[in-house]
């Protein structure tokens, strides 16, 4: 992996993935393998697949062939690699699935065990990350709430002291958070908006952009009506 090519989620995925070596090593050392498998469960399904696959979507359905490439090489390293951890506890899938990817060697059997890189250690890409996944979450979690579908885009204003990560992150809130258009800056006062406030953020999503206020009167006058 060129680590000069990397993107913010890149660096994020390798250096949880490079945690998650050093734990299942760990664990399985000390023959906690039911830790072990919880831990490779919650990455691959929690991190890797809800997380890291949807957002390198982006790149892979992109005309930048440079970030195609980059995505797709992480991909592969991640998911080889993730699969020798597993391994262990899935023989034949693993093999199987080994296999199909890009791979040194006749079998994931006889394949090197994973190891701890510090060149794959990216703390200040995993906090930047952390900041724009949270608020992602907080604002799916608001328009559930609100009963509004994910296909209704909105408008985003992000006030925040951490601008430059979420202007890296805006594009993931585009996919993500159902976003028309972001804007973002250290403070904003929007009359009419539902906010969603995380630990690094303040969000402010105008409510006519939600909410289809003629059809919502209609919907509650029926409610009301069928309740007399």
């Amino acid at each position: 992996l060129d680590v000069a090519n990397l993107a913010l989620e890149d660096k994020w995925i390798l250096s949880k993935y490079n945690s998650l070596v050093a734990d299942v090593t760990d664990n399985l050392e000390k023959f906690e393998l039911g830790l072990a498998v919880q831990k490779l469960y919650d990455f691959i399904w929690d991190i890797f697949c809800d997380w890291y696959i949807e957002i390198a979507k982006i790149r892979l359905n992109g005309d930048n062939e440079e970030g195609k490439k980059t995505a797709k090489a992480v991909l592969v390293y991640v998911m080889s690699n993730t699969l020798k951890l597993l391994h262990p506890f899935m023989p034949f899938i693993t093999e199987e699935i080994w296999l199909a990817l890009p791979h040194d060697g006749e079998s994931i059997m006889i394949s090197e065990w994973c190891k701890y890189d510090e060149a794959l250690n990216f703390p200040v890409e995993e906090e930047a990350m952390n900041r724009v996944m949270s608020a992602i979450k907080a604002i799916r979690n608001r328009r559930s709430e609100m009963n509004v579908p994910p296909s209704k885009k909105a408008k985003l204003y992000i006030a925040t002291k951490y601008i430059d990560d979420f202007t890296n992150g805006s594009v993931f809130m585009n996919r993500l958070a159902s976003a028309s258009e972001i804007e973002i800056g250290s403070e904003f006062e929007v009359e009419g908006s539902v906010s969603v406030i995380t630990e690094s953020a303040k969000i402010y999503i105008p409510l006519n952009e939600l909410v289809d206020f003629e059809a919502e009167k209609a919907r509650l006058l029926k409610e009301l009506d069928a309740a007399k």
